[in-house]
């Protein structure tokens, strides 16, 4: 790791632990506790707070400081726990992060209205932030929040189909990820009062990082260590998820291949005995070259839009998370 690297990842470790106190805080000695106690839980459950980081460093690009937008990052972390608590229900995940979920720590209708009540501390915790413009900042927060759900009903859609194409699987991660994060990187920039060119470009800095971070999620399921990503690997065959690297492995297929890639959705899943034979066919048919290619894609697209803005550290921690993002093992 060269310094410039060391130094920027520095400051993403402070800047993080300094989101991790304030959720922390947030809740502290709040009643009823039955209510705030899970909404806690829930906030402190970890992970790698890369949303808040990009409102910080989308803030910074545009020539605005960390402090500026502290609030609003803090908000677009709380959003996104309202949408796993949420997730997690409809989908009846045991674990998340190595804890139970929400659902299973407490109960159904706890973790409803737990998740609930983020949405609305949420946007409580945006308004500190903002100064100028409350309607643009607002509004572009709430639409954020209309393309997750959105996001997550075109998942719900596509486990019940038995033919999904790869332009839906794009714009199904577009809603469900990449809309998140280019709001994030849109709101740092609308708080600091920016041009409508540096909000521009900052966005779609983060809808692209969006698309690239979803299919590297998709490709470290097969490729990456377990002991890394903190799941078995192999999970999305198992629970018959319609990936990047599945869809691509359709397309490639001669008749056989398909046969045995179909049996994936027909099952609605595949045994854990069955992972290795999988990936084996993933290898063979070069998908996983062409999810590295793809990532680097909208990589690629996400640094273009970096020469347009005007701070150098915030410009060079937009760069360097972008670098980190592709070369993540989890």
């Amino acid at each position: 790791m060269n310094s410039n690297s060391e130094n920027f990842n520095n400051i993403y470790r402070t800047e993080i632990s300094k989101i991790e106190k304030q959720l922390r805080l947030l809740l502290k000695g709040k009643k009823p506790r039955s209510l705030y106690e899970p909404c806690s839980y829930m906030l402190n459950g970890g992970g790698k707070r890369l949303r808040p980081f990009l409102v910080l460093i989308s803030a910074k690009a545009v020539g605005g400081k960390f402090n500026d937008v502290y609030n609003a990052a803090i908000a677009v972390e709380i959003l996104h726990n309202f949408t796993l608590a949420h997730d997690d229900i409809m989908d009846n995940s045991p674990k998340r992060r190595g804890r139970k979920t929400l659902h299973k720590k407490y109960d159904v209708n706890t973790a409803i209205l737990a998740g609930d009540i983020l949405i609305a501390l949420a946007y409580e915790s945006l308004l500190k932030d903002c100064k100028n413009n409350v309607n643009g900042i607002v509004s572009a927060f709430t639409h954020g929040v209309i393309e997750v759900c959105e996001g997550q009903s075109l998942d719900k859609d596509f486990e019940l189909r038995q033919n999904v194409s790869i332009s839906e699987y794009q714009r199904m991660i577009y809603k469900k990820t990449a809309a998140l994060a280019e709001m994030c990187c849109s709101i740092g920039a609308l708080l600091c009062s920016a041009s409508a060119k540096e909000i521009k470009a900052v966005s779609n800095y983060g809808k692209n990082l969006g698309m690239a971070f979803q299919i590297q999620d998709d490709l470290l399921d097969i490729v990456g260590e377990e002991n890394q990503i903190g799941k078995t690997i192999g999970s999305d065959l198992v629970e018959g998820k319609k990936t990047y690297l599945f869809l691509r492995a359709l397309e490639r297929s001669n008749v056989k291949d398909r046969t045995e890639l179909t049996k994936v959705i027909k099952q609605k899943g595949i045994s854990r005995s069955e992972i290795h034979k999988y990936s084996k066919l993933y290898l063979k048919l070069g998908v996983i070259k062409d999810a590295e290619h793809e990532i680097m894609k909208y990589t690629k697209l996400a640094l273009k839009n970096l020469s347009s803005l005007k701070n150098g550290e915030g410009k060079n921690l937009m760069f360097w998370l972008a670098t980190a993002l592709i070369t993540r093992n989890k």
